[in-house]
């Protein structure tokens, strides 16, 4: 295990070599060395995680470094590796090396290759980083790169403005998220004096045992650093938008890892969560609104990537709610088999995009899967996963762990928004998968070939059946034990989730398979072409926030640009020169002028005088 730094090191330097490469490589060079980095990277973490498991599961520390050091305050680089952190190492290696390999299919021919490349080596070191940290500090480094990275790919195609306005977006939003974050350290280091986490879980019941309202403040900072980075509410609004990156991007940042950070941050510092039992439970109510508002804007999208996109919300506010009813273990599977079968179903968006020459819009397509077997295939077994179709896919394993830990923690109200968020996810995801692959063929596709496009495609597809779901977390120690249900009441659960599913499936079958004659009746209609704008528009999210902060900001800047403050002092300079100009006027040489300023001050003064 004492090669857990290679983790990092492998992709910093793919990152290195690309970057000063400065895109003079050749494809196959540049896709050998930012491919090759990565693979790298997983067989070290397959070869670390064998060794975790053959000394028993005992938690391994790597101390590197003192990073910083300034009176009591110290700082070190130290990795520490543990079942969960495992587990994300495990998804951000295995499942990025198969999006790289993917990439290096779907990018030929771009401009800005190698720098493609760099920018997810870059990416994937980030997240170790964050992944593998022992303290809040080193942590929030590879949390801040992640956004960096994340900025650079979303506006990959700089020379469209609406790409980089999407890259600014989500930027911006993800920073207010951030700032949160560093609130939370600052709270943490003051009260604890450390923010290592082993060590401020020590500290915590102690410090706060008393009635002290800061370990409060702390897990809300944390929390809003949380919903920024894994786009949950209020700060959801820049995920859709980021999907103007390519789409291996999509997968790999917005989909399979670091949206999926907040989720992260929350189960490593559960310890301080369960002592704010009031704040735990507003991340599941954060989840569970989540990931209901997210279905239905879902429901109405066109674009391909999108409906994706805001299943991806849906599907982390799943994780939110679990985190939310201390089903930990359930948060963590899921976050697993969620990065399985979302990168499967990104990664075919992306295969469809290309067969159909960077057409995204799904009412365009049509019939599809007669041109296209193989991503059809794999659409129907991720979007099965994703609608957690039951004992044949990963998804429902995990999606029914949250459930079953919803009702045994008594949250009967979080539970029901989760069965309603499944009927939402079956719903939207096979209206997809039906306009676009069945019908009338309206575009002629050409299939992908070659081995990197078919191997991702086919290893995600198998990891997201209940193959997948045998990938046991090893999460016994690290995290909580989840309050169990009842065998009864786990069946009749997992059934009537199952149900919830299948029917989900065949009202979108018969709605949007054939003429489509009911659905466009109500899309038709007052109350259907309004809830469509509203829904398309995200709930108007975007036009609130625009009216509340983007508005005033523009305005404040506009009086800024003329410099009022400058203006403000040059008004003494200004009185001095009106004085000059008034006095130089006086003195003209008159006599005359002279007799009669005497004749008047004497008058003015006599008149005082009286007054006086």
């Amino acid at each position: 295990m004492n090669l857990l730094y290679l983790t990092i090191l492998f992709p910093l330097i793919g990152f290195l070599l690309l970057a000063f490469s400065r895109g003079r490589w050749s494809e196959n060079l540049s896709a050998a060395v930012g491919m090759g980095s990565v693979g790298l990277a997983a067989l070290v973490t397959a070869y670390v995680g064998l060794d975790f498991f053959h000394n028993g599961q005992q938690v391994f520390n790597q101390a590197l470094w003192t990073w910083m050091h300034v009176g009591n305050f110290r700082i070190d680089v130290n990795l520490t590796l543990d079942g969960l952190s495992l587990t994300m190492l495990s998804v951000v290696t295995g499942v990025g090396f198969l999006i790289h390999m993917f990439a290096s299919w779907y990018m030929r021919g771009e401009e800005g290759y190698s720098r493609f490349f760099a920018y997810t080596n870059l990416f994937i070191a980030s997240m170790v980083v964050l992944v593998l940290a022992d303290n809040l500090m080193l942590m929030y480094l590879g949390w801040e790169g992640v956004g960096l990275c994340s900025y650079l790919l979303i506006g990959f195609y700089y020379t469209h403005p609406a790409n980089g306005a999407a890259a600014m977006k989500a930027f911006i939003i993800t920073r207010v998220g951030d700032v949160f974050l560093a609130l939370a350290l600052f709270i943490l280091y003051n009260e604890l004096g450390t923010l290592n986490f082993r060590e401020m879980m020590a500290l915590a019941p102690a410090h706060f045992a008393a009635d002290n309202h800061m370990l409060q403040w702390a897990t809300l900072m944390l929390l809003g650093g949380a919903v920024g980075k894994s786009a949950q509410l209020p700060l959801q609004t820049w995920l859709a938008d980021a999907m103007a990156g390519p789409t291996p991007v999509s997968a790999l940042i917005h989909a399979a890892t670091m949206v999926t950070a907040g989720v992260y941050l929350i189960a490593r510092t559960h310890g301080l969560f369960l002592m704010t039992p009031e704040v735990l439970h507003l991340v599941g109510i954060v989840g569970a609104v989540t990931l209901v508002l997210a279905g239905f804007a879902a429901l109405v999208q066109t674009d391909i990537k999108r409906v994706l996109a805001y299943s991806t919300m849906s599907q982390i506010g799943y994780m939110f709610l679990a985190l939310g009813v201390q089903a930990w273990d359930a948060a963590i599977f899921h976050l697993m088999t969620h990065a399985f079968f979302k990168a499967l179903l990104f990664l075919s968006s992306g295969s469809v995009i290309l067969a159909c020459h960077h057409e995204q819009n799904i009412f365009k397509m049509g019939g599809l899967r007669k041109s296209i077997p193989l991503v059809y295939v794999c659409f129907l077994v991720g979007g099965a996963a994703l609608s957690a179709l039951p004992l044949i896919t990963a998804g429902f394993f995990s999606k029914d762990e949250i459930l079953a830990g919803a009702l045994a923690n008594g949250h009967l109200n979080l539970m029901m928004a989760g069965l309603a968020g499944a009927f939402m996810t079956s719903l939207y995801t096979f209206r997809m998968i039906f306009i676009a692959f069945h019908g009338k063929e309206q575009i002629h596709a050409h299939a992908g070939k070659g081995i990197t496009h078919h191997l991702p495609l086919l290893v995600l597809l198998i990891l997201s059946t209940f193959i997948g779901a045998m990938i046991v977390p090893p999460l016994r120690g690290v995290l909580p034990e989840t309050s169990e249900l009842a065998h009864g009441s786990v069946l009749t659960l997992e059934i009537a989730s199952g149900v919830v599913a299948i029917v989900g499936i065949l009202l979108a079958a018969a709605l949007w398979l054939g003429k489509r004659t009911l659905v466009t009746a109500i899309a038709n209609s007052a109350p259907g072409r309004f809830f469509s704008t509203w829904w398309f528009a995200a709930w108007g999210f975007d036009w609130l926030y625009d009216k509340i902060f983007v508005k005033p900001y523009l305005f404040v800047a506009r009086l800024l640009s003329r410099d009022p403050l400058n203006s403000l002092m040059n008004i003494p300079a200004l009185l001095a020169r009106a004085g000059n100009k008034g006095l130089a006027f006086s003195e003209n040489g008159y006599l005359r002028w002279y007799l009669a300023s005497m004749s008047i001050g004497a008058v003015v003064v006599l008149a005082l005088l009286m007054v006086m």
